[in-house]
């Protein structure tokens, strides 16, 4: 019986890994994650921004050695959203003083998925805080999809399995950081008949090991 125990269990954890999907980066250090988790519950990074936390689905590792190698930017990011009425703000660019940074503000509409493409940058961070409306954002795994172009600047689209996917929906309460490991996909319509939003985004210098 202890013999067909261990090989039914056996089978069940290859079965698992068989099954795994992968939607961000794996940095498989325990240690360095728990550091991170722990600075992130800290808040020190927030310079002044409290009305929103970073989504469930942020890389909260990646977030932190990309704070550490470039802070500049970043608490230039969170001091320029801490202090701007982003609801009354023109729509537009506006370059962040001080930085090479310019927030996006956008007025936008959500649209189906079938004509929304999925992306991921290479040299970019994707920040993206939805201050009005509810924006459908997806992410895709990484194991069933594959580019269905070439690199063009800093960006590349997917097929991907829709099956397989995530989507989450925003809300004024948090924000999403896009690294170049989280394939997604913005713009989705949401499930109400109110499909108007306004996003702020900000493309923040990704800085390789």
């Amino acid at each position: 019986m202890k013999r067909l125990l261990f090989i039914l269990s056996l089978v069940c954890l290859q079965w698992s890994f068989a099954n795994a999907q992968t939607y961000t980066k794996e940095f498989n250090n325990p240690r360095l994650e728990k550091k991170a988790a722990k600075w992130l519950k800290k808040g020190r990074w927030r310079n002044g921004f409290v009305k929103a936390g970073p989504d469930a689905s942020v890389n909260a590792t990646d977030f932190y050695l990309q704070y550490q190698r470039n802070p500049a930017q970043w608490e230039a990011l969170f001091r320029w959203i801490a202090e701007t009425d982003l609801l009354t703000i023109p729509k537009g660019k506006h370059p962040i003083e001080g930085t090479t940074l310019v927030a996006s503000v956008e007025d936008s509409k959500n649209g189906p998925l079938a004509k929304r493409q999925s992306e991921s940058h290479y040299h970019h961070i994707d920040f993206q805080y939805v201050v009005k409306g509810v924006e459908r954002f997806g992410l895709i795994d990484h194991d069933s999809s594959t580019p269905n172009c070439e690199w063009r600047e800093d960006v590349i689209h997917y097929d991907y399995a829709v099956d397989k996917a995530r989507f989450i929906d925003s809300s004024p309460d948090r924000f999403f950081i896009f690294f170049p490991g989280d394939w997604h996909i913005a713009k989705i319509e949401n499930d109400t008949d109110q499909q108007d939003i306004r996003v702020i985004v900000i493309k923040v210098d990704y800085i390789d090991d």
